[in-house]
Parts: C-alpha cells; sequence; structure tokens
C-alpha cells in the first residue's frame, strides 16, 4: 500500500508499504514479459519498470488483503430508521479477470436498515475492497450485495454498477462508448415499487 504526504518544510515526501519478497519476484516475472515481448528490460527508460509495475499491481488488488464484513462492522450502529439509505456515484476501479485491463464506472447502493445502519464511508470501503481484485462486473455486483445483507441484515438490499471495460475498448470489439450496467437486489427491492424509486433515485 501507497502513501503520499508533504513535509512541513514544504518538500515532497513518499512513504511506501509493499510485500519486498513478493515485489521482488513479481518484478522478476515482469522483466521476463519484457524480454518476451521484444523490449529490453535494462535500457534507461524500462530498467526500473518492472519493480515500478510490481508495486502497481499490488495497490490495485489490495483488495485481497481487506475483510468487506469486517469494514461495515467496524462501524455498525443501532438506529430505528427504516427508510432508504443511499450511496450512490462511489467509483470503482477494478482489474477484469479475462484480460487483466481495467474497467472503471460507478456503484449505487442502497439499503433499508432494520435495526443497524453502518458509517457512509464504510459503504464505499467494502465497494473498493471487492472491486480491487481480479473481477468481473457481475461477481462484483453480487458481492456487495451479499455483503452487506449478511452483515447488516437489513430488510434489503439494492446494488447498480456501470462500468466501461477496456477489454472491450482497446481490444477486441474496440467499443469505445459502450458501457456495461449489472444489478442485484434482496428483500424489500424485489418489490416493484421500491426497486423503481430506489432507480429514480439515483438517476435524479
Amino acid at each position: 500500500m501507497e502513501f503520499t504526504l508533504n513535509g512541513k518544510d514544504g518538500t515532497y515526501r513518499k512513504i511506501e508499504q509493499f510485500d519486498s519478497e513478493t515485489t521482488t519476484k513479481l518484478g522478476e516475472h515482469y522483466k521476463k514479459i519484457i524480454e518476451l515481448l521484444g523490449e529490453d528490460p535494462n535500457r534507461e527508460g524500462l530498467s526500473r519498470t518492472p519493480h515500478r509495475v510490481a508495486k502497481s499491481m499490488q495497490f490495485l488488488l489490495q483488495g485481497y488483503e481487506q475483510n468487506p464484513e469486517e469494514i461495515l462492522r467496524s462501524a455498525m450502529f443501532k438506529e430505528e430508521y427504516r427508510q432508504m439509505v443511499i450511496v450512490k456515484d462511489i467509483e470503482i476501479y477494478s482489474m477484469c479477470e479475462h484480460h487483466m485491463l481495467p474497467f472503471i464506472g460507478k456503484a449505487h447502493i442502497g439499503y433499508i436498515p432494520n435495526g443497524y445502519i453502518t458509517g457512509l464511508s464504510k459503504i464505499a470501503r467494502v465497494v473498493d475492497a471487492y472491486a480491487r481484485r481480479l473481477q468481473v462486473q457481475e461477481r462484483l455486483t453480487t458481492q456487495i450485495k451479499e455483503c452487506i445483507q449478511n452483515t447488516l441484515n437489513p430488510l434489503g438490499v439494492a446494488v447498480v454498477i456501470e462500468a466501461q471495460h477496456l477489454c472491450m475498448q482497446m481490444r477486441g470489439v474496440q467499443k469505445q462508448h459502450s458501457i456495461t450496467t449489472t444489478s442485484d437486489f434482496t428483500g424489500a427491492f424485489e418489490r416493484v415499487a421500491t426497486r423503481e424509486e430506489f432507480i429514480r433515485l439515483i438517476r435524479g
């Protein structure tokens, strides 16, 4: 994981925390990949690239080290509110497991409490914890839904994800403006009226 900050004297400082053994092993593999692709990994512009990519992949896939249910449980509060809670336009950066290219978009999450609420930022953190893995959008949608349902036991959960997939834009079919939408619902959101209210609110 990587953190950046400015020192008190105005200078830029960077603090990095990565597993050194993993970084070294990944770097060796990426150096070989560069060679197999026909480049010289020892030339000036590429000499540090395997090391950089090794750290980058650990950052992009840090979700494997996070427990989404624990994230929610860390900020659960008793509350008798029983109306819709929506956190929308949560940015998603994930990696397609088929081609290891990014897909980028937004998640819209809603739930109806049943005695407990959670900190709003924890909803976004749950999205990140699952997104920062090798993923497919369909599974990501369901994992977020199941985590919130299983942990908070609300009256219902709604998840809608809209994303653009670089594996469709940069290669293959090369459709630049296509957007993939997935959704999953439990409980009260399986009722048409409740689901339509949720859709209307995230579109508003």
